[in-house]
């Protein structure tokens, strides 16, 4: 048995989770969720505890069954306290502004940024050189966090660039003066 797999997911109170299938939904005071599970794993719900079975035990199906377990827990979570990962802008000049449809990031470059956030997800500068990524969804935060890092990855000389806050870049020697 898959360790994750077989672990029953507890579904507290305020959430509702309905199953149709293979197509959990999920709702809670975070927002709502819906996802399409693989259809050879059966997905099953009985007084507020989802539970995950798989029909063999195939290379595949024990890989599914951890996955799906995961998948649900993660649903559970989001709509629950939701995620967020923190983002630092480090540079001089390097900052982020907030705007309706997003952000607005000068990064160095001869143009600004604009970063505009998928439904579902939050963008909040509480200071010019932070950002943080916020929702219900786990991998759309995490999607839009790493396309924010990609505009200007963090450079290992100077440091400059943006980095997750529990990032650690390591930094380089610069160029050996003499002879």
């Amino acid at each position: 048995m898959s360790r994750i797999g077989k672990q029953p997911v507890n579904v507290p109170g305020g959430v509702t989770a309905k199953i149709d299938g293979n197509v959990v939904s999920v709702k809670g005071p975070k927002g709502e969720l819906t996802r399409t599970f693989h259809p050879e794993m059966q997905i099953s719900m009985e007084a507020n505890v989802i539970t995950v079975k798989r029909p063999s035990d195939e290379t595949r199906h024990k890989a599914l069954h951890g996955l799906s377990r995961t998948l649900v827990a993660n649903m559970i979570e989001g709509v629950t306290n939701g995620y967020k990962k923190q983002l630092e802008i480090t540079g001089v000049g390097y900052k982020a502004e907030v705007k309706p449809y997003g952000l607005l990031m000068s990064l160095g470059y001869s143009h600004t940024i604009e970063v505009k956030a998928p439904a579902g997800v939050k963008l909040i500068a509480p200071v010019p050189t932070t950002v943080i990524v916020e929702g219900a969804d786990k991998e759309v935060v995490g999607r839009v966090a790493a396309e924010i890092r990609k505009l200007r990855k963090p450079e290992p000389y100077k440091g400059k660039g943006v980095r997750y806050s529990n990032e650690i870049v390591r930094r380089k020697a610069g160029k050996a003066g003499g002879k």
